[in-house]
This record gives C-alpha cells, structure tokens and sequence, in this order.
C-alpha cells in the first residue's frame, strides 16, 4: 500500500494499482535537481559554442590585420610581434573612404529599387492572387538561377545607357536582381494585414491604389524595415555584379577592391584583413543602431 500522504513531497505523480485506484508516488527532487542542472550547463555550453564560432573569425581577422606579411607566411596563429604597416599599406594602397560610398550609393539604390517593385508584386500576389501560383514559384526561380547568367544581358543594357562605370547602374542591377528576394519577405507582412480595412478604404471611394499606399504601405513598415536592412546587406556585400559591371578605379565598391590585393606573386593577407575589417565596420554599426527593428519586424510578420 503506498502513503497518499504527500504534503511533505516535493513532486509526486499518480500511479494505478491493481484495483483501479490512483495513488501518488513520490518522485525524487534531487534527480530533478540534477537534471535541470544538466539542462543548464548543455544550454551554456551551446551558447558560448556559437559565441565562438561567431567572434573567433572577426578576432582571427583583427589578429592577422596587425601581424607582419613574413610572419604570415610562416602560417602563424599567434604573432611575435605586432605591427600597423597593413593599415597604413591598405590606406596608401586605395581610397577606402571612395569606395565605401561607392558601396553605400549602389546598395542604397539598389534596396529602395528592390522595395518599391517587390511591395506591388507582394500586394498584388497576397491580395488579387494575379498568376495563381504559378507566379511566386516563378519570381522564387529567378533568384535561384545562377547570376552569372544575367551577367551579360545586363552588363550590354548598362552599355546602351552608359552606366557601365557608376556606382548608380550598379544599383539598377540589384534593384532588379533582388527583387525575389523582397517579395518573399513582403508577402507574409501583407497576408498578415486584415483584408477589412482595405474594404473599408475601398467603401469609402479608394481605389486599389490608393488603398495600397494609404492603408498598406503605414502598416507595412516594419516589414519595409527589416525587409530592407536583409537586401542592403546583400547589395553591399555583392561581388560578381560589381567586378563585371565597374571597370575604373574611380567607380569600384568595397568588394572589389579588397579582391585585388591578390596578385600574381602572392596574397597580402595583412593588407587584405585591414581592408576586410574597414568594410566590415559600417556592416556592424547600422546592425547595431537597426537591430530592434530587424528583430521586431520579422516577428511581426512572423505571427499571424
């Protein structure tokens, strides 16, 4: 027969004997105990598992920014000695401030590009269902393809409207080629809008237009925010487009330039880590200052 005296057990739990009756049993707290503390440490140790796998790259890059090219060479982790030569190397080497604004122009222009176009095709699929579903596969498809396969339509297009060297017909070209990208992210934000206050809208004399930029485009905004900061990081980050497209060294963005610090007769990977980390910074300060935004708009436009 087991106790049903239970006031003085810390967790009990409900037994069935042989008649049919349920009686407690008693659970032991100290396995509970022991087993929350193992949740805790296996939580820990995952956490500080990605915190390294984060953080170890960017100090492996400030590391190798100040070690000298011989001790590079030599395939040394830690350096003997540290020296700012890289950086002053990078800066005599290229105009980093240019090419950042460069950067800056192309992936600005290319992300409020990107927006515009996506928030009516994202409205139009979302609300009137225009090409079935058909469409959204198709406009997923055009981001999964290779870019090197408009690599060359684009690049004669750019020609004819003699925008090969700016900065500017860079920012025509991700404005399109992300595109897919934005409306994928729109989409959910808008389904998430209720359909009736565009009804509304609609009774009140507004046309689909109308209706769009009053009542959807308010409502949109945090989805335009964090839909913009994922496009703006990809156009800054983009390489292939920018060394197709951009042949003088006046127009060159960040990428590009820090790809040609490899030369024939070797790599300055010192030179090349100072310039990774000066690019690297403007990434990290809007991430920072744009953070609250990122993670509240998806959110949002993660719960229905």
């Amino acid at each position: 027969m087991y106790s049903t005296d239970t006031a003085n057990a810390p967790t009990t739990a409900l037994i069935t004997t042989k008649r049919g009756r349920r009686m407690p049993r008693r659970r032991s707290a100290g396995r509970t105990s022991v087993r929350a503390g193992f949740g805790r440490v296996g939580r820990g140790t995952l956490w500080l598992l990605v915190l390294a796998g984060t953080l170890l790259p960017i100090v492996y890059l400030i590391t190798l920014s100040f070690t000298p090219q011989s001790q590079i060479a030599t395939g040394r982790i830690v350096p003997d000695e540290l020296t700012l030569s890289n950086w002053t190397a990078m800066w005599d080497r290229m105009p980093i401030l240019l090419y950042a604004l460069n950067s800056v122009v192309a992936a600005v222009l290319g992300c409020v590009l990107s927006l515009v176009i996506a928030t009516l095709v994202a409205f139009a699929i979302a609300r009137y269902r225009t090409g079935g579903g058909f469409l959204p596969v198709y406009v997923l498809a055009s981001f999964v393809a290779p870019p090197v396969v408009a690599i060359i339509p684009l690049f004669f297009l750019l020609r004819a409207l003699e925008l090969t060297n700016s900065p500017i017909g860079l920012g025509l070209i991700y404005g399109l080629v992300n595109v897919a990208v934005a409306t994928a992210l729109l989409e959910p934000f808008i389904e998430r809008i209720p359909v009736e206050l565009e009804e509304a809208a609609q009774i009140d004399g507004a046309g689909p237009v109308r209706t769009m930029i009053s009542v959807v485009v308010p409502l949109l905004v945090p989805g335009l925010i964090a839909t913009g900061i994922i496009i703006l990081i990809l156009n800054y980050n983009e390489l292939l487009f920018a060394l197709t497209v951009l042949q003088s060294n006046e127009s060159q963005t960040l990428p590009v330039a820090i790809s040609l610090f490899q030369g024939d007769r070797g790599v300055q990977f010192g030179q090349m880590a100072a310039a990774s980390l000066a690019a690297i910074i403007p990434v990290y300060i809007a991430a920072v200052f744009m953070q609250r935004y990122l993670v509240g708009g998806l959110t949002s436009g993660a719960i229905k």
